[in-house]
């Protein structure tokens, strides 16, 4: 399988193909973004977008949000769906594409049943996201 990067003039072209995939990822995000939403950041270049592609078909879709703090640039996953980083050989890849942006570290927020798959790819529990709505 290989991870790809989508430019950005390519975004909407390929979008019919993968919303499924991140429509799946939204329904498990406790209303945080909509599939609209995510669209709009990456279709506007704020987010990027990667496909997992095997035999020229879409396996997998995730988009990241690359961004600096104060100590790191930050390869943040918003969202994943589908086979996307389950394993060492697209994970690698996935670090080969966050290393070309900059980036430092990479970062996720996942359920306890993606928490255990990514400590895998040698990923380490830095706090857990708890929230109340006000």
């Amino acid at each position: 399988m290989k991870v790809e990067y989508v430019p950005l003039e390519w975004v909407t072209r390929t979008w019919d193909g993968v919303k499924d995939f991140i429509s799946a990822a939204v329904e498990l995000g406790k209303g945080e973004y909509t599939l609209d939403q995510i669209r709009a950041y990456v279709s506007q270049g704020h987010w990027d977008m990667l496909l997992v592609i095997d035999g020229g078909v879409i396996q997998g879709v995730a988009t990241v949000h690359v961004y600096n703090r104060p100590n790191d640039r930050v390869a943040f996953i918003t969202s994943a769906g589908g086979k996307m980083i389950s394993n060492e050989e697209t994970f690698s890849q996935v670090k080969i594409y966050a290393a070309s942006k900059g980036a430092t570290v990479i970062e996720c927020a996942a359920r306890d049943s993606a928490t255990r798959l990514f400590k895998r790819l040698g990923f380490e529990e830095k706090y857990r996201i708890l929230g109340v709505k006000l």
